[in-house]
Parts: C-alpha cells; sequence; structure tokens
C-alpha cells in the first residue's frame, strides 16, 4: 500500500493526516501546542513534528510515499549555516514590523500585502537592525524549516508562503527592489507548492523513524490554503467561506485581484488565481452574545426564508479589513430587540449580507462568477445560517467535504507522488 502524509501546524497544536492513493482518510495524530515553553519555539515545534510521525504505526510508517507540511503563515525563523534558528522564531501575527514600515513603503509602491506589521518582510528587516543578523545565513516560514529537518536542504519555500514575503507570484520571481536588498542572499529559493524537494535524510529515515528511504519530502503551504484545499473546491468560481472567529471568503478564479484599498490580494494556485479576504465580523461577535448552546437553540427558532429588518454591521471593535477597508469603520449593533430570537436573526442575516457583499465586491473587480461555496469553520454547522446566507448567495451553499488543513496537505503529497 502507498500512503501520504500531509501535516498542519496551527496556533494551538499541530496534526498529521494519512491518507490513501483514494484520498481517503487511513488515520489522524495530533500534539498540543498549548502548554509548550514559548522560550524556545522551534525546539517545541521539532518535537511535535517527530511526535506526529511516531504516532504513525510502523508499518503504515514504513509505506509513507510522500510528505507535506503547512505552517502559519508569515511565521517565520532566522537560521545560521546549519538551519539552527538564532533568536526565537516571530509568529504570524507579531507586529513588531511596524517600526519598519516606512522603509518599506519605499521600497515598493504597489505591493500592499508586504506593507503590513505582519508581513514577513517587515520581519526580516526588523531583524536585520538586530546584532543576531550579522550570524544570519537563511531566513525561512515555519513549514520550510519543518520541512528542512526531515530532508535536509536549506534556503527552499514555496510561493503561498513567499507572498508576504514580496516575492511576485505572477512572474513568479523576486521583484528587482527585493533582490537589491543588502541581504537578500538570505531569501529562500522558491518552488510551487508540493515540489519534490528530496527524500528524508538517512538518519531520519534509518535511525528515528524507520520511513522508507524512497518517502518525499515537498514544498508546503500556509495553513488556510491547506484548507482550501480540503474543502473540495477545484473549478473557477467556486469558492469556500470560513465562518470562524472571523469571516474569511476565498474564491477560485481564473483572474488575478489585487485591490488594497478593498484588503483583496490573490494566491496563485495552480494556472489559477485564490482570491478573497477577511472581515473581522464573525463567530466571535456572535460568541460574545450568546453561548454555544443558545446558538443552537435560538437558530432553530429563527424562520430562515422570512428576511430580518435589523440591519448590523457585527464588530466588536472598530475598523473592518474586507469587503470595507476601514480602520475606523464604527461596529452597528442597534437596535437590540429584546427578543433574543430577532437580535441572533439580525446578527446572521447581516453577517450573511457583508459575505455576499464581499463575494459581489470580487466579482466586480473581475474574477469568476461565483456557483457553489463550501462552508467551512464552526459557523458551518449552523444550517439555518446557510439557508439565510444562500438566499443572500443565490448560489448552492453546501459544507465543505473536509475542513482539516492537513487533510489538504496530505493531498498535495499525493499529487506530487501519483
Amino acid at each position: 500500500m502507498n500512503y501520504y502524509l500531509g501535516i498542519d501546524f496551527g496556533t494551538s497544536g499541530a496534526r498529521g493526516i494519512v491518507i490513501e492513493r483514494d484520498k481517503t482518510i487511513l488515520l489522524t495524530v495530533q500534539y498540543s501546542l498549548e502548554h509548550l515553553s514559548k522560550n524556545n519555539l522551534a525546539l517545541s515545534w521539532q518535537t511535535a513534528l517527530y511526535s506526529l510521525i511516531e504516532q504513525i504505526p510502523l508499518e503504515i510508517r514504513k509505506q509513507l510515499q510522500a510528505i507535506a507540511i503547512n505552517g502559519t503563515s508569515a511565521t517565520v525563523l532566522l537560521c545560521d549555516a546549519y538551519g539552527n534558528p538564532l533568536d526565537e522564531p516571530i509568529l504570524y501575527n507579531d507586529g513588531r514590523g511596524v517600526t519598519v514600515l516606512e522603509t518599506i513603503k519605499k521600497l515598493t509602491n504597489d505591493n500592499q500585502i508586504v506593507v503590513s506589521a505582519t508581513s514577513s518582510l517587515a520581519k526580516l528587516i526588523w531583524w536585520s537592525k538586530q546584532t543576531v543578523f550579522t550570524e544570519a545565513k537563511y531566513f525561512l516560514h515555519q513549514a520550510d524549516w519543518l520541512a528542512f529537518l526531515l530532508h535536509g536542504r536549506l534556503g527552499i519555500s514555496d510561493y503561498h508562503n513567499a507572498l508576504k514575503l514580496g516575492y511576485d507570484v505572477e512572474r513568479l520571481c523576486y521583484p528587482d527592489w527585493l533582490q537589491n536588498l543588502p541581504f537578500s542572499n538570505l531569501l529562500p529559493q522558491i518552488l510551487a507548492p508540493g515540489t519534490i524537494i528530496d527524500s528524508v535524510t538517512p538518519n531520519i529515515c534509518d535511525h528515528r523513524f524507520s520511513l522508507s528511504p524512497n518517502c518525499l519530502v515537498c514544498t508546503g503551504t500556509t495553513d488556510s490554503i491547506a484548507a482550501f484545499l480540503a474543502s473540495g473546491a477545484s473549478q473557477p468560481g467556486e469558492a469556500v467561506t470560513s465562518l470562524g472567529s472571523t469571516l474569511v471568503l476565498k474564491l477560485l478564479s481564473t483572474t488575478k485581484i489585487d485591490d488594497a484599498s478593498s484588503g483583496i490580494y490573490s494566491h496563485r494556485l495552480g494556472s489559477l488565481w485564490l482570491t478573497g479576504g477577511a472581515s473581522n465580523t464573525g463567530g466571535a461577535v456572535l460568541r460574545h452574545f450568546f453561548s454555544d448552546e443558545e446558538l443552537i437553540n435560538l437558530s432553530q427558532k429563527i424562520d430562515s426564508q422570512q428576511p430580518s429588518l435589523l440591519e448590523y454591521y457585527p464588530l466588536l471593535s472598530q475598523g473592518d479589513r474586507f469587503p470595507i477597508n476601514d480602520p475606523n469603520l464604527e461596529p452597528k449593533l442597534q437596535p437590540r430587540p429584546s427578543n433574543r430570537v430577532e437580535f441572533l436573526h439580525g446578527l446572521l442575516e447581516s453577517m450573511a449580507r457583508i459575505e455576499a457583499l464581499g463575494y459581489q465586491k470580487l466579482q466586480q473587480l473581475g474574477a469568476d462568477k461565483l456557483t457553489q461555496v463550501y462552508t467551512a469553520g464552526g459557523g458551518a454547522k449552523n444550517l439555518t445560517w446557510s439557508k439565510i446566507r444562500q438566499r443572500y448567495l443565490q448560489v448552492p451553499v453546501t459544507s465543505a467535504i473536509n475542513t482539516e488543513a492537513a487533510y489538504g496537505t496530505a493531498l498535495l503529497a499525493l499529487n506530487l507522488a501519483v
């Protein structure tokens, strides 16, 4: 039998999923990162990676054909010539790069993705001003470094992770302004996600995990794109809405859409483009007002075909990114009826309206016509909300085939190896 392993490194834990050639899931393994030391994150990640592999039964391990890994977007490491981290990794949401934003603005006039305090480029430039930088040889993303532990080759990344580093995903090269930086030698070589890098090292294969010497390791992706790959969406016009703490839209398109004024950017996905944005509305607002049990019980009392007369813009604090990119946008949560079913109805209806506006904006800017929406995240379980959303979207709305990012990453490993 041939098996394929996808590994997902999220914020609170790591998960591995082994699939068979026909894409069915054979087994799932997991490792919690919530109680690990914050003083040596890289070592914690390494421990988690090795634990996931060790949890796979030996007979299955020996028949692994390929491994792919995803990590959180813009979580990065600065390494020496041997791949040892020189400093603590900087996480995806770390905003220390705010101190170098003016420098980035002077470097680039049009790449708004990197003009962010949390972009990979902002973190690299911040590091360039620290004493430890003189010893640096490689700048890597979380997924790059974890894959290196298995295949042993440094300085390789993928164009999903590299988008927030400034890599030009349309021309498939680093732009001149980035190559002209004095420390451009630290930038990784960029390959397509799912590209074979090498087989596992002899140490990993023979001495540690008894993997096949022919087991391949490939370039990875980011956690959010891995979740999209898991969803089942594959054709232009198909989209995935993630109803988690926030509302995230991703629409598969033949046209690349970038519009900083609307908080929209595109990832390359083979010959297509994954375009979309993220709103601050979503599940966090619902949980602020309702318990999980209330959300279930009250939703069942809502007539999903009857429009609510309440028009909200549900936010917990000032500002949104998409489809209205306005840091000063005020939450609108009034009037608030005493009837909690009516209030919930108004919130769900308003979030559905924002989702529809988001897809409408993507299509107005040239993305393919929306044909199908797959739903991921906790909100996917709310059937009442799904019916309300379908009324607004006017296309079929179904739950994603699989919502696990590790599954999407396993598919990446399968595609490269078949």
